[in-house]
């Protein structure tokens, strides 16, 4: 994804900048430069059974995932900017793929796709379908060309995966945006139904 902002056509970065502007909420998620501190896990873990918060807490212990992993990435990105290999990325498109981190292990609490290579690939599928960004598209892109070309037994489940979280992220409501570290103590059921997502999470509910 860094690496291909060197070589990527003008047409291709215009076209994605036209499309990410014409999100009505863009501009102020951009404006915001928000960027949330730290995480405490044990401030987490302390917030009521069945809270967002707690739901993120859990979801970070049970599968042993890095608590910090925006922080880590965004010294890579600013360590690559620093080195100019980031000239060419829109300053938009920079700090989205930096909270775009942040925000990525949330997305999947609220949706419900576990942290599995079916639910990750199903989830960018989501990302991609609510947000038209490279790093989601790039997704898309190197999982068709591994099973095409390396892994025709994955074709099936690859598909469905793709399809299902595309065609979810296509239901529910834009949660690419929002700033949820906020809204930790609140219930986790409560914020699916407000998105038009199924209080047990993974399906969209009916229209």
């Amino acid at each position: 994804f860094n690496d291909w902002w060197q070589y990527a056509p003008d047409e291709a970065i215009a076209k994605y900048m036209a499309d990410f502007q014409s999100i009505p909420e863009m501009r102020a998620f951009v404006d915001s430069g928000h960027f949330a501190p730290q995480l405490d896990l044990d401030e987490l873990g302390a917030m009521p059974d069945g809270s967002l918060g707690k739901g993120y807490h859990d979801f970070l212990v049970d599968n042993g995932l890095e608590k910090n992993l925006a922080t880590n990435y965004k010294q890579l990105h600013d360590f690559m900017k620093v080195a100019g290999n980031l000239d060419r990325m829109p300053a938009d498109l920079q700090y989205a793929i930096i909270r775009g981190f942040q925000q990525h292990d949330i997305m999947h609490v609220i949706t419900g796709y576990e942290p599995t290579p079916d639910g990750e690939i199903a989830l960018q599928a989501f990302c991609l379908a609510q947000l038209r960004f490279p790093y989601f598209a790039m997704w898309m892109s190197v999982v068709a060309t591994r099973m095409a070309l390396l892994d025709p037994d994955t074709i099936v489940p690859i598909m469905d995966n793709i399809s299902q979280g595309w065609q979810y992220g296509r239901t529910v409501k834009n949660i690419q945006l929002d700033r949820w570290e906020d809204r930790f103590a609140e219930p986790l059921a409560a914020i699916r139904r407000e998105c038009g997502i199924d209080p047990n999470g993974m399906m969209p509910l009916a229209a």
